[in-house]
C-alpha cells in the first residue's frame, strides 16, 4: 500500500498541476487534486516507517474518502461536458479523474486491510 499511496499521490499532484496550467491558471481550485496528492505523498513517505505504517495508510485512505466526497459535486456535471454545455468542463473532467483514482485507491486499500485482518484471525496465529 505504501507504493500505491505514493503513486496515487504523484498522479494527483501532476494532474492538478496540469489542470491548472491547461486552464490558463484561471482558478486556484484546479490545484485541489495537487493538494490531495501532496497529502497522500506525505502519508506514503510516513508509511515507510514501520511504526507509522498502519496509521499513515489509514490517514491516506481517509484523505482519499474526503477527496471522493469533495469531488462528487463537480462529477455530477459530467453529462453537461458530453452535451457541450458545461460551464467549466476542465474542472468536471479533473474532478472525475480524481474521483476515479481515489475510489480505486480506496477499494484496493480496504481490500488490503480486510486481507490482513483475515490473515491475523486465521487459526494458528
Amino acid at each position: 500500500m505504501t507504493a500505491l499511496t505514493l503513486l496515487v499521490g504523484a498522479v494527483l499532484t501532476l494532474a492538478g498541476i496540469a489542470g491548472y496550467a491547461l486552464s490558463g491558471a484561471a482558478s486556484l481550485t484546479a490545484l485541489i487534486p495537487s493538494a490531495v496528492g501532496v497529502l497522500l505523498l506525505i502519508c506514503g513517505l510516513l508509511a515507510r516507517n514501520a511504526k507509522m505504517h498502519r496509521h499513515a495508510i489509514h490517514a491516506g485512505l481517509l484523505i482519499a474518502l474526503l477527496g471522493v466526497l469533495g469531488s462528487l459535486r463537480n462529477v455530477a456535471g459530467i453529462g453537461e461536458v458530453f452535451a457541450g454545455t458545461a460551464e467549466r468542463p476542465a474542472a468536471v473532467i479533473l474532478s472525475t479523474v480524481m474521483l476515479l483514482v481515489l475510489a480505486l485507491y480506496l477499494a484496493l486499500g480496504i481490500g488490503s486491510f480486510l486481507k490482513a485482518r483475515r490473515r491475523k484471525a486465521a487459526p494458528g496465529r
